[in-house]
């Protein structure tokens, strides 16, 4: 019998108010829910799976007024421990709460709540023509509460820009379970602090997000997918800059390493078309005017980029099924690295015009240590966000992995500082970058952040010891 005072006050509280299928007391059936992507984990005191928000309200009220700890859980796909139970916590999971609404079609928004998984989103809104353009290699798993609860980016973010951008209003409660609307979907409302990006990437340590409306804009009309093989970095960044000057919008402006394409064909057994393989690797997705001009005009674009000595070989893809393939490249990257081996992932950014140069000077710092360990490069060059990730070799165990990741992470951190970038681009801070946060921020800013948290949850119940510690 499970002795646990806490546990069994809390579920003494709530006896007759929830429906019983809400509630996993078990341990075995609460396993799942203490950990994410990181392949950290830990045990939940209880596992919450509500269907309304009156029932987040409830729970979170109770929670508060016996004083214990309650993580938000949204689809678990987060890759900074965010959502890791550390000390015996409550989960609350969202992922029941899932209806999305009809598409507004004069006001081009959607409702939606918060355990709606992003692809579901997408294919919603698709019928009507239309897009959330927040586009995640977990967009089949991850859910919308925890996309604005992390401000999450994804491949889009040099058309679209980050999460941030495309909400115009929240539901949210708080500790003591009161249930507040902001902003109310207005696309205007000038009336003081703007309370919702406060939420968004508060990664659920201020309130909970049951509902949000999502701004949507027109689905791209006319799609291309660019693939291409070239020489070096500096290749990358003179292909960017052909890029920006073509006669068409980019969408999507990706690159990989030699090294995480063999993962992909290992692991997943995915091939690339090109002929001639090169160090490194660019996927390109554009948006072309309508009419035969464009693709003209794009034709021209490429034999031009074709012809100069920093491309080894490039394609056009020719039909929806080699589009899916050269897209399963880039986004079975990070799934193939993990069953390479053991991983420690670092998603940084520095200003576009300086990446060449950043990750030129990480990948010497990574080699001048001699770690026991592989360096994997990809991620978003378009919006200056790549992602390193360290993978363990056969010869060291997890313990001395966990301290080679260590020294190098201290001098990484240094290096970002002094290119004035961040050590979190897009996966949020959680537990594993919280020493980030006291090196980035002044002693003034820490002091305006905490007294924030303390005005909406003054006991310091939600998600505790996340992105910084009290």
């Amino acid at each position: 019998m499970d002795l646990n005072p806490k546990k069994q006050q809390l579920l003494k509280a709530l006896e007759g108010k929830l429906p019983q299928e809400v509630i996993l007391s078990k341990s075995e059936d609460c396993a799942p829910y203490g950990g994410d992507w990181t392949r950290m984990t830990g045990s939940p005191l209880l596992v919450f799976l509500p269907k309304t928000t009156e029932q987040v309200a409830l729970i979170l009220k109770n929670c508060n007024e016996l004083k214990i700890p309650v993580i938000p859980s949204g689809g678990r796909t987060g890759l900074s421990g965010g959502a890791v139970v550390t000390a015996n916590e409550v989960v609350l999971s969202l992922s029941r709460m899932s209806k999305i609404s009809s598409v507004d079609l004069l006001g081009r928004t959607v409702r939606v709540q918060a355990g709606a998984v992003t692809e579901a989103v997408h294919e919603h809104c698709a019928k009507e023509g239309l897009l959330w353009p927040i586009d995640l290699a977990s967009k089949g798993t991850c859910e919308v509460g925890g996309n604005l609860s992390t401000n999450a980016g994804g491949v889009r973010v040099i058309r679209y820009g980050m999460v941030r951008k495309w909400v115009s209003g929240l539901q949210i409660v708080t500790m003591n379970g009161d249930v507040i609307e902001l902003n109310r979907g207005l696309e205007k409302n000038n009336t003081g602090y703007d309370l919702i990006q406060l939420m968004v990437g508060a990664e659920g340590t201020l309130a909970v997000i049951t509902e949000a409306t999502l701004k949507l804009v027109r689905l791209p009309q006319k799609e291309k997918v660019l693939f291409f093989s070239l020489p070096s970095l500096e290749a990358i960044k003179q292909l960017f800059k052909k890029a920006r000057l073509a006669p068409f919008e980019i969408l999507a402006f990706e690159f990989f390493s030699q090294s995480c394409l063999k993962a992909v064909e290992k692991q997943l057994n995915r091939r690339s078309k090109l002929d001639k393989p090169g160090e490194f690797y660019v996927l390109m997705e554009i948006e072309l005017g309508l009419g035969s001009e464009p693709e003209d005009l794009l034709e021209q674009w490429l034999v031009d980029v074709l012809g100069a000595d920093f491309v080894i070989d490039g394609m056009w893809a020719q039909s929806s099924t080699e589009r899916k393939e050269i897209w399963g490249l880039r986004e079975g990257i990070t799934e193939s690295i993990a069953l390479t081996h053991e991983v420690r992932k670092y998603d940084v950014s520095v200003a576009v015009s300086q990446i060449v140069e950043f990750i030129t000077e990480a990948e010497r710092l990574f080699l001048s240590m001699n770690l026991e360990a592989d360096l994997y490069l990809f991620g978003h060059f378009g919006d200056g966000s790549p992602h390193l990730n360290i993978v363990r070799r056969d010869t060291i165990d997890h313990k001395t992995f966990v301290e080679h990741c260590d020294r190098f992470e201290k001098e990484l951190y240094l290096l970002i500082k002094k290119w004035g970038g961040s050590a979190s681009s897009e996966h949020g801070v959680g537990l594993l970058k919280k020493s980030w946060v006291a090196m980035a921020k002044t002693p003034q800013e820490m002091a305006l952040v905490k007294a924030i948290k303390t005005a909406f949850d003054p006991n310091h119940l939600l998600n505790p010891g996340k992105i910084f510690s009290l």
